[in-house]
């Protein structure tokens, strides 16, 4: 494999070890950042047309997530594969596993946005929204325009992943820079088009407004046209990001034998993916159990923590992002036998985003009720930002906890220890969060407060439980064979049960 002039990997084998894991985590946050961007710019402008519109994307969102979430496990294993193939030195196997991975997601999409095209009536009833109000209307075919177009949403996050596994990180934070540009100048008119665009009120350009609705007649997509616009962008990036690595720029490079898929290479892309795509995909699923719970008392209620959770997905940005900086360190570490430097790594990672949303939390708590009220105006929008503002003071004071946890799941992850980050991610997510939240808001009698009280007492538990799991140290055991290059790449949970006597379920 030859390594193009603009390969920008990281070194995270030898040398210091904290500083190239900052250089590699902050591209992932900002990137991340950059995606939420896309859903924050969707709700300030689909704000504008009133609740109904906002707790219509809350509701579209919950299902969007998990579909999505679901997807970016099989990422994951392409993320740990070529970081530890890379460590162990079996350069001549990345492109082959770059490859099967972009058409294995690329398949696995498209049979997610058919099937989700369909269902997404019953799954829309399922989680509360109630056919015949406006609230379904615009959510049903928000949530459908987005399944058409899944399969660029998720061009994007294979390509991302690979080069993470490779090192670099700073590219494809260069195209997301790219494309959030992209959305937020084309929002405003997809959505809202040339009657009563405020965008155009700003400006001082009514006179043009009206002169272009004249000529044209467009009033704009309302709800629809937020998912066009987040299509669009964000399929540009897609299709740019695999030029890239079909042209060998980036480092790794694509021939196309390296899409004709191999059962051996598919059967590893499953083993370890279908345990991250299910730990991944249960924050979104949580997120939808905790949504059809909050639609017990109604779709106010739904307005204000579809915003509120999406100022949390923001404000936890960076444990993510470190995250997966932590799944490649400890995957190339392992990879280069090098157990302590990637548990160092892990250590460092938690101490480092402790302090950073101690930060956070104080700074959401103290100012909880104006960041609601940027994303909600018009009917309903004081009663919106009450209920948004109550779950940012209650939640907010479990960041930290909530951030360490993501950090212990990418080491797992990291490893090739899917299946454990698997199993506390279902413990947390899908057993204590949904029990707790239940039991506070039905049972207690608290209503949408006992929801989000529930939701912040998860993030507590789930962090004791997965650290001490973290502290027994039998997760490094999975890393892959050494086998030479252009030779099989082993699956890391095989290796460990054939050489340690036990595996990641010791």
């Amino acid at each position: 494999m030859s390594k193009g002039e603009t390969d920008r990997a990281v070194d995270v084998v030898n040398g210091g070890l904290v500083w190239p894991l900052v250089v590699l985590s902050v591209p992932i946050v900002l990137t991340n950042l950059l995606m939420v961007g896309y859903n924050l710019a969707d709700t300030f402008w689909v704000g504008r047309l009133g609740q109904e519109a906002v707790s219509a994307l809350s509701f579209s969102w919950a299902i969007i997530f998990l579909v999505i979430s679901f997807a970016i496990g099989f990422n994951v294993a392409g993320t740990v594969l070529v970081a530890q193939n890379k460590g162990a030195g079996n350069i001549g196997r990345i492109s082959h596993v770059a490859g099967q991975t972009v058409t294995f997601v690329f398949l696995l999409s498209i049979a997610f946005g058919v099937i989700g095209f369909f269902l997404s009536p019953s799954l829309l009833r399922l989680i509360g929204a109630e056919p015949g109000t406006l609230e379904y209307e615009y959510a049903l075919v928000y949530t459908q325009t987005e399944f058409i177009g899944m399969p660029f949403i998720f061009a994007f996050f294979v390509f991302q992943s690979l080069l993470q596994g490779w090192g670099d990180t700073k590219t494809p934070f260069y195209l997301m820079s790219a494309s959030v540009a992209l959305n937020v100048v084309i929002d405003p008119f997809f959505i809202l088009g040339f009657q009563e665009n405020v965008v155009f009120a700003w400006f001082g350009l009514e006179a043009l407004e009206a002169q272009l609705y004249a000529l044209t007649g467009f009033a704009g997509w309302e709800v629809q046209g937020a998912a066009l616009a987040t299509i669009l962008s964000r399929g540009l990036a897609a299709g740019i990001g695999i030029w890239l690595l079909l042209s060998g720029r980036v480092g790794i490079q694509l021939s196309s034998s390296d899409f004709r898929l191999r059962a051996e290479t598919v059967k590893q892309l499953i083993t370890i993916g279908t345990p991250a795509s299910v730990e991944i995909s249960t924050k979104a699923f949580s997120v939808t159990i905790l949504t059809a719970l909050v639609a017990l008392a109604g779709p106010t209620p739904v307005a204000g923590y579809g915003i509120g959770t999406r100022i949390t997905s923001m404000v936890v940005l960076p444990a993510l992002g470190l995250a997966r900086g932590v799944e490649t360190v400890v995957g190339q570490n392992l990879g280069a036998k090098q157990v302590e430097r990637a548990k160092r790594g892990v250590f460092a990672a938690s101490g480092i985003i402790a302090g950073c949303l101690l930060v956070f939390s104080l700074f959401v708590y103290v100012l909880a009720d104006p960041i609601i009220g940027v994303f909600i105006t018009g009917s309903g929008a004081a009663e919106v930002i009450e209920i948004g503002a109550e779950y940012l003071r209650i939640v907010s004071v479990s960041y930290v906890f909530l951030g360490v946890f993501y950090i212990v799941q990418g080491a797992f992850r990291g490893s090739g220890s899917t299946r454990i980050a698997m199993t506390f991610a279902i413990i947390g997510f899908i057993v204590l969060r949904p029990i707790l939240a239940y039991a506070f808001a039905e049972p207690m009698g608290m209503g949408a407060s006992g929801v989000f009280l529930g939701d912040a007492l998860t993030n507590v538990v789930i962090v004791v439980l997965a650290g001490l799991y973290l502290l027994r140290g039998t997760w490094t055991d999975n890393v892959i064979e050494d086998e030479p290059e252009g030779g099989p790449v082993t699956d890391a949970g095989e290796h460990a049960t054939a050489t340690s006597g036990g595996g990641e379920d010791d």
